[in-house]
């Protein structure tokens, strides 16, 4: 059965994030100064693990700012520049504690409350209620300005209740509602947000669309999306807009020897099959398909690069979901129990009881850990019959893939499984 190219995402919850910003001074002036200023707005702020995070540091010409580490890769995993901008500032700790990095369109936040879990750890900082507030003036629950005077467009800033025409014609449009900020999503806007995760990463929706800058706006709690007469729909330089107000140094970073950004840094294999263009924009997707035993890897709506796998034989059926790459390792050793029926009860050195059967695989290449459930995407040399379901819930690659897929898809890249 052959793949008809991209197909559209399920929906994904729509998550509230807590609007807690506090506003700090102007910003710093001189290079020298803002590196110093930059290291003690680090102290005390936690920073993200080594989880396989690239190694690299770059800088970035347009913007004269450099990524590395965890920002770097989900950056590049959401898009580059072609998404939130290029980075508008170095890493910093926010006034909610959390370590952070400004891009133009958004702010970047490392939380750890989600290393363990399937999401992805980096968010974006709600600047949305800042960026209502700066624009226009401060609101009151009538409406109107609270220095006096009013905004014909008020409404697009009220919520919307559950049961009202406004929301009944969202929901008969095909649109959704956000219960925790009362408003709506739908058309266009729609559609990047589900592309794009917006549930994880923007948040809710806190305005109806308005006309604003001559094309039409939403704001969300972490960023604002704007939409063309052409229907496109990208995402604003808020985060540069509001930079001052929100207290972020944007003095350019010395380059010393770092290496300017390219995709190609990263790569540490030749494509073994490639389908479209690998310098379309867009965010960086897998899709696996379980009846299909195949992979397919997308930038935006691009087909890069395609594979037969293997998945997990009964009774370890690989998990099918909406998970992100969360863990690598360049080379793993792979230990397990499996009990009486087949089934993998336990990973590691110590078998747990009623464990009946082991299995020790060593030095097994480029390990993408994609769930909490121990499934990877990773190299394999123990077997080539790929196209068939054979492993014990990882989705097993043709070595050569495996060496390029690992180069190419960052921590935070999105991994889509389905029957």
């Amino acid at each position: 059965m052959r793949h008809a190219g991209p197909r559209r995402l399920p929906l994904l919850a729509l998550l509230p994030l807590a609007i807690v910003i506090a506003l700090a001074g102007a910003p710093l002036s001189t290079v020298d100064v803002a590196a110093q200023d930059a290291a003690n707005s680090l102290a005390g702020v936690e920073l993200p693990p080594d989880i396989g995070q690239s190694e690299l540091q770059v800088y970035v010409k347009a913007s004269r700012h450099t990524l590395r580490g965890s920002m770097l890769d989900y950056w590049r995993a959401n898009g580059a520049d072609y998404v939130y901008g290029n980075p508008i500032s170095e890493p910093f700790g926010a006034s909610n504690g959390l370590y952070s990095q400004a891009f133009e369109g958004a702010v970047f936040q490392y939380h750890s409350e989600y290393l363990y879990t399937d999401e992805p750890v980096m968010r974006l900082m709600p600047i949305g209620a800042t960026a209502l507030n700066v624009r226009l003036d401060s609101f009151r629950r009538d409406g109107r300005r609270g220095a006096g005077g009013g905004d014909r467009r008020h409404a697009a800033w009220n919520a919307l209740p559950a049961d009202s025409r406004a929301v009944q014609r969202a929901a008969a449009e095909g649109g959704i509602y956000a219960d925790a900020s009362g408003h709506t999503v739908t058309g266009e806007f729609l559609s990047w947000y589900q592309e794009h995760e917006g549930g994880l990463y923007l948040g809710n929706p806190i305005s109806q669309p308005v006309r604003e800058r001559g094309l039409t706006a939403q704001y969300f709690e972490g960023a604002l999306l704007m939409r063309d007469d052409d229907d496109n729909v990208t995402v604003a330089p808020l985060a540069k807009e509001l930079a001052g107000a929100l207290g972020i140094d944007t003095s350019a970073a010395e380059r010393g020897d770092l290496p300017p950004y390219d995709e190609s840094l990263f790569l540490t294999h030749a494509n073994p099959n490639p389908q479209g263009d690998p310098e379309t924009p867009g965010r960086k997707w897998i899709e696996v398909s379980i009846a299909q035993q195949t992979l397919w890897a997308y930038q935006g709506e691009t087909l890069i690069s395609t594979t037969p796998v293997s998945t997990g034989l009964a009774p370890n059926l690989t998990e099918t979901g909406l998970f992100h790459v969360r863990l690598k390792y360049p080379k793993q050793d792979m230990r397990g129990f499996q009990n009486s029926t087949g089934e993998v009860v336990s990973f590691g050195d110590e078998a747990p009881t009623g464990a009946s059967v082991s299995y020790d695989v060593e030095d097994v290449p480029n390990v993408m850990y994609f769930n909490m459930d121990a499934e990877s995407l990773h190299g394999t040399y123990w077997h080539n019959n790929f196209g068939h379901p054979m492993s014990h819930g990882c989705v097993n690659l043709p070595l050569d893939f495996a060496a390029y897929l690992y180069g190419w898809a960052p921590l935070g890249t999105m991994v889509w499984v389905h029957k």
